[in-house]
């Protein structure tokens, strides 16, 4: 059967990024969606997304990224930023100890605010400065074997495994949905079929574009 021009892919998954501010959530996007990256990046304000194809086992899925600001005062859009959230990116800096403490309470917002099933995986980001790291990986490691969550360091700068964090994060989403649609004998659940996963409950006007699109 011939497929219309709209239905280029076959599932639209949302995966969400969170994390301190300035751990480089929204170069992890730029580097992944548009393979851009930019050193005089400003702090997100509300909420950008933007998306990418990529073939999953000979499927066609369209990532639907969203990043939002890692400070305080604007975490009232968090329950509408996680809503038909099916993967999560925990982002930390590995050259800043404090943003990896703040791992755990990020942890908990998601599971308080995400569907239960949401994949998650631990993002220990800015590899490239070797010279400045402060949290090792073996403690990144067990603190993610401890919650039963995925891991991987990355450079955003040196575009250093953002792409294979993606790839793994997507395939993994994809790997549960399969099971789910095989065990139930039934199609895809509409949120996540045909691009009906966008629901910001009016939170639009919130959101900006990043530096590198508009230099």
């Amino acid at each position: 059967m011939a497929r219309r021009p709209d239905e280029e892919y076959d599932y639209l998954f949302k995966v969400v990024l969170i994390g301190d501010s300035g751990v480089g959530k929204s170069n992890i996007l730029s580097r992944f969606t548009r393979n851009e990256f930019c050193l005089e990046s400003k702090s997100t304000i509300g909420v950008e997304f933007a998306t990418r194809t990529v073939q999953v086992e000979g499927k066609t899925i369209k990532a639907q990224i969203w990043d939002t600001a890692g400070q305080e005062r604007y975490r009232a859009i968090t329950s509408a930023y996680y809503r038909g959230a099916l993967g999560a990116l925990l982002v930390y800096d590995v050259t800043k100890p404090t943003t990896f403490e703040n791992v755990s309470r990020w942890l908990k917002e998601l599971r308080d605010h995400a569907d239960s099933n949401i994949v998650i995986m631990l993002v220990g980001n800015k590899t490239d400065l070797k010279h400045l790291r402060a949290v090792a990986t073996e403690d990144a490691q067990s603190f993610a074997e401890k919650e039963g969550l995925s891991f991987i360091e990355t450079s955003a700068l040196e575009a250093i495994n953002v792409e294979k964090a993606f790839q793994t994060i997507l395939a993994e989403i994809y790997r549960i949905i399969s099971k789910k649609n095989l065990s139930s004998g039934e199609p895809a659940p509409a949120n996540i079929k045909e691009g009906q996963t966008i629901d910001v409950s009016g939170s639009e006007a919130n959101m900006k574009k990043s530096c590198c699109s508009s230099s």
